[in-house]
């Protein structure tokens, strides 16, 4: 795989000289015309051989380009803060945003091959390390991220060659750092696996780009050349309407039972009963969060559920038993356009907790396969994939130790009909209704199917949905406390 990039290319200085000034220029105007759409961003993943001018091409192109549009970072040792999260959490904090770009200097790609050289990860555990990675760059191409994988390469003999050019040279031997020395005692089996991993993650949505790092000139003309060239093709691209996704029809269920109207929505908790269980879950909620064991987990709440389901009540009930330091609590509404410029589920992404942090949403990323869907805020081919974008995002925070809960509060129409007109007549209340809630009313069996559909695909044995009876305030907030609760006994536990 790497035959091509070890045959000695290279440029002489006047062909160079003549051709830079035009590829300047160029990429200036393509950057600025993706600056102007804003409709797509760009990332750099650079990865390959310690020598083979990494370092020096991602200079060139900050020369090259205009530096306030172009973001660098490096991924080397996790800090303290990143170790606390998902592994995910440090890349999608730093993503750049639409008609921006970005460097990444060390990636998920990065990772996963010392892990392998050094034998801190299997072959197994590498082959989910990549599939787990062509998921998140398909999402994020869906999602208008443009990505162009570098490898930079360098012959073993020209690697060792380089080496002792420099190690006795006082004015360039600084060029050499540990981690040269290193790779060149471990460079066939950083290369092999590098092989492995390349054939099996350059897909046509995002392919690897192998260039030969000996010659800086040519090596600089090509990764010029292949970013001028993606980037127009994609600048220049117009807009097709997707192909419609296979999409069943939403109502399925031809005897009229639904999930929604299957659930027991009469039961009920007496007021002496209800406060009685309710300072018994609040006080055990409050023992559990203190465990020193939860020290080493985060905890994730999320609410959905019919408007006026009493979801702020359940919250409320929740908090009510917490030192405020313990817990946040994430109001989700319409994205800001700082979001909009982003993946979807980068703002969910950034609100992940870490260890020993509790975050409640109120609303959530199911924003996308409820009202992003029926009201027709996205395409049936993004929703429809969004469900597997979640599934996965689930599990990625659950491996890395937070506990999921999710909650669905369910009542009837008739009661939420009662619920709005309490509110409208209740002055300190009034604030609760909208008339977006009344026009989300009108379409009440379209959310009853997009309900069902989204239990269905995303109730997973790892992150189950919890769906909650709540017609009655009082046995909704204490099955809330209660399910959250056995979900903490049940993470300690292990």
């Amino acid at each position: 795989m790497f035959e091509s990039a070890e045959i000695g290319h290279a440029i002489d200085k006047a062909s160079y000289d003549a051709e830079l000034p035009a590829l300047r220029e160029a990429l200036l105007q393509a950057q600025y015309r993706l600056k102007e759409q804003a409709r797509l961003s760009v990332l750099i993943l650079i990865n390959g051989i310690e020598g083979a001018g990494k370092g020096e091409t991602i200079k060139l192109l900050n020369e090259w380009m205009d530096p306030r549009l172009i973001r660098v970072d490096h991924f080397d040792v996790p800090s303290d803060e990143e170790l606390a999260h998902p592994p995910a959490w440090r890349y999608w904090r730093r993503l750049p945003e639409k008609g921006r770009t970005g460097i990444f200097f060390g990636n998920w790609y990065s990772k996963m091959l010392e892990d392998r050289v050094h034998g801190r990860i299997g072959k197994s555990d590498l082959a989910l390390a990549i599939d787990r990675a062509q998921r998140l760059e398909q999402m994020l191409c869906k999602e208008g991220v443009l990505i162009f994988k570098l490898w930079f390469h360098l012959s073993k003999d020209r690697m060792l060659a380089r080496l002792d050019s420099l190690k006795d040279d006082p004015l360039h031997s600084w060029r050499i750092s540990p981690l040269d020395w290193q790779q060149s005692k471990t460079y066939d089996k950083f290369v092999r696996y590098g092989e492995l991993i390349l054939r099996r993650s350059s897909p046509d949505f995002a392919p690897w780009y192998v260039i030969e790092g000996s010659d800086e000139r040519y090596r600089s003309l090509t990764a010029g050349r292949l970013l001028l060239e993606g980037l127009n093709a994609a600048l220049d691209g117009v807009d097709q309407p997707p192909a419609q996704p296979h999409v069943a029809p939403a109502e399925l269920n031809i005897d009229r039972l639904s999930l929604l109207g299957s659930l027991d929505l009469e039961q009920r908790l007496g007021k002496a009963e209800y406060q009685r269980q309710l300072v018994e879950e609040q006080a055990r909620l409050s023992r559990l969060l203190r465990d020193r064991r939860m020290r080493k987990r985060g905890v994730l709440a999320l609410f959905e559920g019919h408007d006026a389901a009493g979801k702020g009540g359940a919250i409320r009930r929740v908090t009510a038993a917490l030192d405020p330091r313990l817990y946040r609590t994430v109001q989700v509404a319409a994205p800001t356009e700082e979001e909009l410029a982003q993946p979807w589920l980068w703002r969910f992404w950034r609100n992940v907790p870490g260890r020993g942090q509790f975050a409640i949403f109120d609303r959530s990323w199911y924003g996308r396969v409820l009202v992003e869907r029926v009201e027709g805020f996205c395409t049936p081919e993004q929703w429809l994939r969004a469900y597997t974008e979640i599934n996965d995002f689930e599990e990625q925070l659950v491996e890395a130790g937070v506990v999921v809960v999710k909650f669905w509060l369910s009542i009837d129409k008739q009661t939420q009909l009662e619920r709005f007109k309490e509110r409208e007549n209740t002055p300190h209340k009034r604030f609760k209704i909208t008339e977006e809630d009344w026009r989300n009313r009108e379409k009440w069996d379209e959310y009853g199917n997009a309900v069902a559909d989204m239990v269905d695909r995303t109730s997973t044995e790892i992150a189950p949905w919890t769906l909650v009876e709540a017609n009655d305030k009082r046995f909704a907030r204490v099955k809330v406390l209660r399910t959250l609760n056995e979900a903490l006994e049940a993470a300690i536990a292990k």
